[in-house]
Parts: structure tokens; sequence; C-alpha cells
């Protein structure tokens, strides 16, 4: 393991710790631990939740569900799983409960350039680039979307990835390399404007 790797396990288990902290806590009582719990990883849920969704209008609903369902539940979690791989659970699980209710079959848009009016090609100031490019990762296969996510918008480590998807160290770093490249190749026409 090299020094950044190790860096990084001392970060992810001190974060580790504050959460389980908290978690005890906020059980024990004090609703300002939960307070801290949620601001700690609120921007993560809006993340999960416009990724999967690329719906900006329900954010902050869907937000609220998954921090009220953790509310609700936290008698439940276990202390031998990180808090945010729980917490990606419930959010991942309160984003198909919307699709459900809207009745939408599949979170994939097409990405084509009906998307785009043509007088918007001139400058890439006028491109949604976030937008973009969630629309890139949504077009992008399950397989190489959820491990994408979980290491990019997540920050999960490689093997912490492998564990939640059954798979081997080595099969995640190929796919998230995967992806990456499929993206950019989804990206292509669009790389002059963008300016990468």
């Amino acid at each position: 393991m090299n020094s950044i790797d190790n860096q990084r396990n001392i970060a992810e288990q001190k974060a580790d710790s504050e959460d389980y902290a908290l978690i005890e806590s906020f059980i024990g009582g004090s609703d300002h631990a939960f307070t801290r719990l949620v601001a700690k990883h609120k921007d993560k849920v809006r993340n999960l939740v416009y990724l999967t969704l690329g719906d900006i209008e329900n954010i902050d609903d869907i937000s609220q569900d998954v921090f009220i369902a953790v509310y609700r539940n936290i008698g439940e979690f276990r202390f031998d799983s990180k808090f945010t791989t729980w917490l990606y659970r419930i959010t991942v699980n309160k984003c198909r409960d919307f699709l459900r209710k809207k009745k939408v079959r599949s979170i994939f848009i097409n990405m084509g350039e009906d998307d785009y009016e043509q007088g918007y090609h001139d400058r890439a100031e006028n491109y949604d680039i976030p937008g973009l490019v969630r629309k890139g990762i949504e077009k992008l296969p399950d397989k190489l979307k959820e491990p994408l996510m979980m290491r990019d918008i997540e920050g999960l480590s490689y093997k912490e990835i492998a564990d939640k998807l059954d798979c081997e160290v080595g099969t995640i770093k190929s796919r998230i390399f995967r992806a990456r490249e499929t993206l950019k190749v989804i990206l292509l026409p669009y790389q002059k404007d963008l300016g990468f």
C-alpha cells in the first residue's frame, strides 16, 4: 500500500469514526448530533439523487425523504459497515420509489442533438456542462455506471466498491477505467466546444 492509499484509509477511518460517534450520540438522545450528520452528508445525497434521476426540481424533496428514513431507522444501523454505504442504499431506494410513483421505467436519457437548440452550439458557456456529463453517465451500462458513481460521487475506495458489487478489486478498476473512456467517447461531439 503506498502512502497516498494509506492516507486515504486513515481519512476514511476517521470519517467513519465521526459518523459512528454522531450516530451513537443521536441514539442517546442528541438531536444536534443528527443535525451534524445531515450537514456532513447532505451534499453527497443531493449529488446522488441528481445523477440518478436528473431531476433538479425534486432533489430537495427526495433528499429530505432520505434523511427522514435515516431518522426513523437509525436504530437498525449496524456498526459493522460504513454509514455512507447504508445511506447510499437508502438514497437509491428513495430514488426507485420516486421513479415507481412517477411510473418512469428507465433513468436513462437519450442524449441527442434535439437536446440543444442549434444556436447553442456556438459558445461553450451556453452548455449545461454538468447536465451533459450526467446524461453521458446515464447512457453507460449499469455495470460501468454503478462503480463510477460509487467512486467519483460517493468517494468509496476500490475495495469498498468491490465488496458492495461482489467483484475483484481489479475488475472494479477495469470497469471504472472503461466507464471513463466510454464517457469520453459519448461526449466527443462536444469536445471542442467544452474545451476538453
